[in-house]
C-alpha cells in the first residue's frame, strides 16, 4: 500500500531514479507544476496570514504592498522561486526559454524595487500591520514606477506565453486530443483575463475608472489576483496536473508519428 501511494506522488511530481544523479526539477512538467501551485498560492496565502496576525477582513492595497506587512517574506519568498523558476525553465523551443527568462527577471524586479511605502510614517499607529517602512522620499517615486512596469511586463509576458506558446501543438487541428482543445481554451481564457485585469488596473490608475469606485472596491488587488491566479492555473494545466491526454491517445499518437 505504502509502496503504491510512493509510486502515485512520484508520478505525480515526475520523480524519476531511473537517470543516475538525475535532477528533479529538470523535468519541464515538474517546473509548470510548481509556477502553478505557487501562483495560485500567493493571494491566498497572504490573506491568511495578514488576517491571522491582525485580524484584517479585507486585504490591502494591493498584492505588492504585502511586502511591508508580515506577509513579506512569503511575499518575496514565492514571486523569487517563480522567478527561478520561471529563468530556468526551457520551454520546447528557444523562443520559450527567452520569453520566461524575461518574464522571471521582470519578476525579480518586482522583488528586488518595491512599491511604494504602505503606510505615510514609520509605526505609523493606524496601520499597525505595516511593520516595514523604506526611507529615502527622492528614490520612492522611480522605485514604484518601475515595479509598477515590471509588473506589468511580467503578466504580460505569462499572458503571452499562455495564449500564444502553450496552445502550439505539432498536430493539425483535426488530429488533436479532445483534452488538447479543452487546454487551449482554458489557456487562451486565462491570457484574456490577465490582459483584461491589467487593462482595469489601468483604467484607475489614470482616473478613467473614478477613485471611489477604484479604491473603494480595491480593485488592484482584485484584479491582480485575477492576473496571478489566471497564470498559475494555466501553468497547473500546461504541467498536466488536469486535463492531461489519455494514455491511449498519447500512444496512439506515437504510433502515427
Amino acid at each position: 500500500m505504502q509502496n503504491l501511494l510512493t509510486k502515485k506522488v512520484n508520478n505525480m511530481i515526475n520523480l524519476d531514479y531511473k537517470k543516475e544523479d538525475d535532477i528533479w526539477l529538470q523535468n519541464s512538467k515538474t517546473l509548470r507544476k510548481l509556477i502553478g501551485v505557487l501562483g495560485m498560492a500567493l493571494p491566498i496565502l497572504l490573506i491568511i496570514i495578514t488576517f491571522l496576525f491582525f485580524d484584517l477582513s479585507r486585504p490591502i492595497e494591493s498584492i505588492s504592498h504585502y511586502y511591508y506587512t508580515r506577509a513579506g517574506t512569503v511575499f518575496t519568498v514565492i514571486l523569487s522561486l517563480i522567478a527561478i523558476f520561471l529563468i530556468v525553465y526551457s520551454g520546447k523551443e528557444s523562443k520559450d526559454f527567452y520569453i520566461s527568462t524575461l518574464a522571471g527577471v521582470f519578476a525579480l524586479f518586482v522583488v528586488f524595487f518595491p512599491t511604494g511605502n504602505l503606510s505615510e510614517t514609520c509605526c505609523d499607529t493606524l496601520k499597525a500591520y505595516s511593520v516595514t517602512f523604506i526611507n529615502g522620499n527622492a528614490s520612492a517615486g522611480f522605485r514604484e514606477t518601475f515595479h509598477l512596469v515590471s509588473a506589468a511586463l511580467f503578466l504580460l509576458l505569462l499572458s503571452y506565453m499562455s495564449f500564444f506558446m502553450f496552445t502550439k501543438s505539432n498536430k493539425a487541428k483535426g488530429h488533436r486530443g479532445q483534452k488538447k482543445v479543452i487546454r487551449n481554451r482554458i489557456f487562451r481564457v486565462c491570457a484574456g483575463l490577465i490582459v483584461i485585469s491589467l487593462i482595469i488596473i489601468l483604467l484607475g490608475f489614470t482616473g478613467i475608472i473614478s477613485a471611489d469606485i477604484y479604491n473603494g472596491n480595491q480593485l488592484t488587488f482584485w484584479m491582480e489576483t485575477v492576473a496571478v491566479e489566471s497564470f498559475g492555473f494555466a501553468w497547473l494545466i500546461k504541467g498536466e496536473a488536469i486535463f492531461s491526454d489519455d494514455p491511449e491517445f498519447i500512444s496512439k499518437s506515437a504510433v502515427e508519428a
